[in-house]
């Protein structure tokens, strides 16, 4: 099916053209002052109000193995979700110290304080200016004929400044500074679910890297164990080399993987320690893999609930809600500009009569400034922010699109996986019962060497694919729990906010 794509006819590109123009002269040509006072008087801001995008979120997420409920396993605290007390601690630790984290803190400070800068125009500023000068032919550092005398210039004021707010401009600016630091707030929780994620998906894979290590270790101690029976039988006479030397092949095989598994282990190890925050070292572990305890049913929640409870989403919107905001300054600009400023002061060209009545100064003043004709600087800035607008709308639906995507890719994961674990701990199984009868048969001259060996070489890779899968069962969990936007809603325990 060929996509659909919405014609705009040349006559609304020229209507839309044709009123942004309008719309720069339309306040001096266009508005009576009955509509200027209704205007004035109704304080309207001008551009448009935020609306959330349609959206149209499935009744429930594909591959959901249940009907959508309002419960989800988002809604549990991390330390909940994951019981081991070692990854709790990790996870502790990278909440306080990554950088990532700290980052995403800083920002959030940024935003707040630019939200502060633009919540002061709302406010008369208040200034001060003082000058004293002396001197010949000049009057304050610039050229001015005073016939050859000397004078002197003292001056001494205090001014105030108000920017009428007629059109919503400062509104519209404070309501886009206000929304970028709420999308700010959104992205460190966002930053916050992936440390979280991260570490939690570092630990298991450490895990099921000292499993496979333990595989491989227990793998070579059992071709040590038949290269010692075989060297015997040869010694004897009653095998050959060939036998013993395909022993010894297999035994350095297996004890080859011995020291890259230590390898990677340490790498996971240091990997661990920058997510916390801390020097390469080793980490601490009293569980093993199959200890992580896996929940028997996962509800995954509403689709729509996914607006309200993922963190990228929230900030896409107020992403949006902030380019909204600009539009409206950007219409705002269109119009003229209303600015009250006072000043009181002494000025004197004498020390002596600074004081006097005659010195004091003072003014009330108001101006009005506004656009005639810019060169379309106007209307680029206008469209340009319409455009911007656009953009990030498109940018939210596509988050939206992408939420979903993941979550049903999670649920998928997961319940494949369990099905795949379930196959492999059978051929485990069965490869284990092999290599007994096998080393049985061998003992009784029933068997050769090579039967023996070949049930042994298929129980090394089915031990450790039995590793993998069981690491991406949880692995999609933890992806399942982020995907769905949990982990953000309590910083930490109660019995940790409750430390002095």
């Amino acid at each position: 099916m060929k996509p659909h794509h919405r014609v705009v006819p040349a006559s609304s590109a020229a209507k839309r053209s044709r009123w942004n123009w309008d719309l720069s002269i339309g306040f001096y040509l266009g508005l009576g002052p009955w509509a200027l006072v209704i205007l004035i008087v109704a304080g309207c801001a001008v551009g448009p109000n935020y609306k959330r995008p349609p959206v149209s979120p499935p009744p429930n997420f594909r591959s959901a193995t249940a009907a959508a409920t309002t419960n989800s396993l988002a809604d549990l605290p991390w330390w909940q979700m994951f019981q081991d007390d070692t990854l709790q601690g990790l996870i502790r630790a990278a909440l306080t110290n990554s950088y990532d984290l700290r980052i995403a803190i800083a920002r959030v400070e940024q935003a707040r304080a630019i939200t502060a800068q633009n919540r002061a125009t709302f406010f008369p500023q208040f200034g001060y200016q003082g000058a004293i000068s002396r001197g010949r032919n000049s009057f304050q550092n610039s050229l001015f004929f005073t016939g050859g005398n000397t004078t002197n210039f003292i001056a001494v004021a205090g001014n105030v400044s108000w920017e009428v707010d007629l059109w919503g401009r400062l509104r519209r600016l404070n309501e886009s500074a206000r929304a970028q630091y709420f999308a700010s707030q959104e992205a460190r929780r966002d930053v916050m679910t992936l440390v979280i994620s991260e570490v939690a998906q570092a630990y298991f894979q450490l895990l099921a890297l000292d499993q496979e290590l333990q595989i491989a270790v227990n793998t070579t101690n059992s071709f040590g164990e038949s290269l010692r029976i075989f060297s015997q039988r040869f010694q004897s006479g009653i095998v050959s080399t060939l036998e013993t030397s395909a022993a010894e092949a297999a035994l350095a095989s297996a004890a080859a993987s011995v020291p890259d598994l230590e390898r990677q282990i340490v790498l996971q190890e240091n990997q661990i320690s920058y997510l916390v925050g801390l020097n390469p070292g080793p980490v601490p572990r009293h569980h093993t893999l199959l200890q992580q305890s896996l929940p028997p049913e996962v509800p995954a929640g509403l689709p729509s609930a996914l607006l309200e409870r993922r963190p990228d989403i929230r900030e896409a919107e107020q992403s949006l809600r902030s380019a909204n905001a600009q539009v409206g300054v950007a219409v705002a600009n269109f119009f003229p500009q209303l600015s009250l400023t006072s000043l009181l002061g002494q000025v004197s060209p004498e020390l002596s009569t600074f004081t006097a009545g005659a010195a004091s100064a003072w003014n009330i003043g108001a101006s009005l400034t506004g656009p005639i004709f810019q060169g379309g600087r106007l209307v680029g800035q206008y469209r340009q922010a319409q455009a911007l607008r656009q953009q990030f709308q498109i940018q939210y639906q596509a988050t939206l699109l992408t939420a979903f995507q993941e979550v049903s890719n999670a649920l998928i994961a997961r319940q494949k996986f369990a099905e795949v674990q379930i196959q492999q701990a059978r051929a485990v199984t069965a490869y284990q019962t092999a290599v007994q009868v096998a080393t049985q048969r061998y003992a009784q001259g029933l068997a050769s060497y090579y039967e023996v060996l070949q049930e042994q070489q298929l129980l090394f890779p089915a031990q450790n694919s039995l590793t993998v899968t069981e690491l991406n069962q949880r692995l999609a969990l933890v992806q399942l729990y982020r995907a769905l936007g949990g982990g953000w809603q309590v910083d930490l325990p109660p019995a940790e906010k409750r430390k002095p």
